[in-house]
């Protein structure tokens, strides 16, 4: 619009210099957005207005605000507590009309190596020894007494007490864990094979068997064994510290042959001439050389200064042979008695400190021969523990290596039974077998056997067994006897009920072929106040053919057949092919697993 009059119009930038009006004035340094940022009507340039903008911007928040609620809506369906077993009906809920079975698949862990060990464990302890599988579960089951106290740590004490009649299989366990353990690298040790159940198995795995009996092999007890070898090798003050252990257990292994043979203990005056002995007859031997029991028999005769000082003789020969006589006549008695033949002869085979197992036969010892059996056991025992005391000698002095041992006392009912000093050497084991570096077994068949002991102090110390037990393994037994040993192991009312069904008889086959009892391979294991972990044992071929206690029981068609398997299976073992031997008994003919044997 131009004012009348020709006047010319208002310039209000007079004065300005040019392009001072920039994104921020001159005039009030007020910001000026540019010009592409500005809201502007529709023009020829195409660009919305301010209204239309405000207008895409609430749109696309609603449909922002829609996704988050659909989000939250699908997380809430698939949430763990919420899922139908099915799937859910959202859409990526998975959902299935019909639910497939899964399917069951079986492998070694070479074969399985990438999905091994399983993410979803099942509540069955992996650590030790492959027992079997869980009864209810389908779980492989690990355990034994070494690798329990030692990496799992689920025991105070490295021992197992097992119950179970006969016929259902607890050697056959006892087998497996022996396997097992050799295999890392543990000594088996099997002390007085009274069958034998082990001996097959030893030689298998390349150990030593030493036969003891009349007319096979003897053990001369005088001998020091290992530990004499070994003090002469360490020398010093620790040398001298383990040949003075040696001299008492030679000592306390005479004294527990005279308790046999006299039927009580000897005095503790008769001790000390003994002990006077021996300290002489040791220094009169060689180093390297050992002496027995008719040199003994010889220092008492003549009466070294020695022995007289012991004896309080005075220089009387009378009071000396007073003194000295009771003992004389018991070692005779040694000599020319049922003992004479095996104890008093040199040692036949020395226990190998190096043996990756050992196994003393004392199975042809005969059965109505309880005194021989005594101090069989007795010798076993001394000699093999002074063997695992050398052991852990030389390598505390640094000169061999550490070595862990698992002794194996199988038909414990025999030995208690047979003398009171091996209750005794039981109860020592079992309280320091921490110590000693060596886990223990014990297998009897029911606590009723301690019954039988002579008296009331030995009852007690072999009820003590299974109290100071680290596992407790349980097969069939009778509810009596069940609900005894759940007063000292603590079982439930349900546990009770399933070893006693274990306990009965087969059935009434229809078609005239073998049933096998419905516990032989079944076992409860027992730890503490945990509930306990039934278990089923299935052997295999190479055990079959290795562990068969019905021997005795085979036909004499069958006989050479199977002793030429069993010798077959031994060098299969031996030399590292199992090719054909190691499938399960389950997969072969149902009467050749009936009669595998389980003890």
């Amino acid at each position: 619009m131009t004012p009348t009059g020709g006047a010319r119009p208002l310039d209000l930038g007079a004065g300005w210099p040019r392009h001072a009006s920039g994104p921020v004035t001159a005039m009030s340094d007020l910001v000026v957005p540019a010009a592409e940022a500005q809201d502007r009507e529709p023009d020829e340039t195409g660009k919305q207005t301010t209204r239309a903008l405000r207008r895409a911007r609430r749109q696309q928040a609603q449909q922002d605000a829609a996704e988050r609620r659909y989000l939250r809506r699908l997380a809430k369906a698939n949430a763990d507590d919420s899922v139908p077993h099915r799937g859910s009906y959202v859409l990526g809920g998975g959902r299935v009309a019909p639910l497939d079975p899964p399917t069951m698949w079986r492998a070694t862990t070479v074969q399985a190596c990438g999905l091994w060990p399983f993410a979803s464990g099942s509540g069955a302890p992996m650590t030790g020894v492959p027992l079997g599988q869980h009864l209810h579960t389908g779980a492989t089951v690990c355990g034994d007494p070494l690798n329990w106290f030692t990496r799992a740590r689920y025991i105070s004490n490295p021992s197992l007490f097992m119950l179970g009649m006969p016929g259902l299989g607890k050697s056959t366990l006892i087998n497996r864990m022996l396997i097992g353990l050799s295999a890392q690298g543990v000594v088996p040790l099997v002390l007085g094979d009274l069958k034998p159940d082990y001996a097959d198995t030893v030689r298998a795995l390349g150990g030593q068997v030493i036969s003891i009996a009349r007319g096979v092999g003897g053990l001369n007890i005088l001998d020091p064994g290992a530990m004499g070898m070994a003090a002469a090798r360490i020398g010093g003050q620790a040398g001298q510290a383990l040949a003075a252990e040696t001299h008492g257990r030679v000592l306390n292994m005479v004294a527990a042959l005279l308790t046999i043979v006299r039927g009580a203990p000897i005095s503790d005056h008769e001790q000390s001439v003994l002990s006077a002995c021996l300290r002489h007859l040791r220094e009169r031997t060689a180093v390297g050389q050992t002496f027995r029991l008719p040199d003994l028999l010889n220092v008492l005769e003549e009466g070294p200064p020695r022995v007289r000082q012991v004896t309080l003789d005075r220089g009387q020969e009378a009071r000396y042979r007073d003194a000295v006589d009771p003992l004389h006549r018991s070692l005779l008695g040694i000599l020319d008695g049922p003992l004479g033949d095996t104890f008093a002869a040199e040692t036949s085979t020395r226990i190998d400190p190096d043996a990756t197992a050992v196994c003393v036969d004392i199975s042809r010892i005969g059965e109505a021969d309880g005194q021989l059996t005594a101090a069989a056991m007795l010798a076993a025992w001394s000699d093999g523990l002074g063997t695992v005391a050398a052991s852990h000698a030389l390598a505390d002095a640094g000169l061999a290596p550490r070595r862990w041992f698992f002794t194996v006392l199988d038909e414990l009912w025999r030995p208690l039974r047979a003398a009171s000093g091996i209750v005794d050497r039981i109860d020592a084991l079992t309280r320091l077998n921490r110590s000693l570096g060596l886990a223990d077994a014990k297998i009897t068949h029911t606590l009723k056997d301690a019954e039988a002991l002579g008296n009331e102090a030995d009852k007690a110390k072999a009820r003590g067994f299974v109290e100071r037990a680290g596992m407790v393994a349980c097969a069939g037994l009778p509810r009596a006897e069940m609900e005894d040993l759940g007063r000292v192991v603590g079982l439930s009312r349900r546990e009770i009920e399933l070893v006693s069904s274990w306990s009965s008889p087969p059935g009434w086959a229809q078609d005239g072929g073998n049933e096998e009892p419905p516990g032989r391979g079944r076992f409860l294991i027992k730890v503490g106040g945990r509930p306990g972990i039934p278990i089923r044992v299935a052997i295999t071929g190479a055990e079959r053919h290795l562990h068969d206690t019905n021997t005795r029981w085979i036909a004499n068609g069958e006989a050479e057949r199977l002793l030429a398997e069993r010798a077959a299976v031994v060098r299969a073992v031996t030399g590292g092919d199992l090719s054909g031997t190691a499938g399960p008994t389950g997969h072969r003919d149902g009467r050749e697993q009936q009669g595998a044997g389980h003890r």
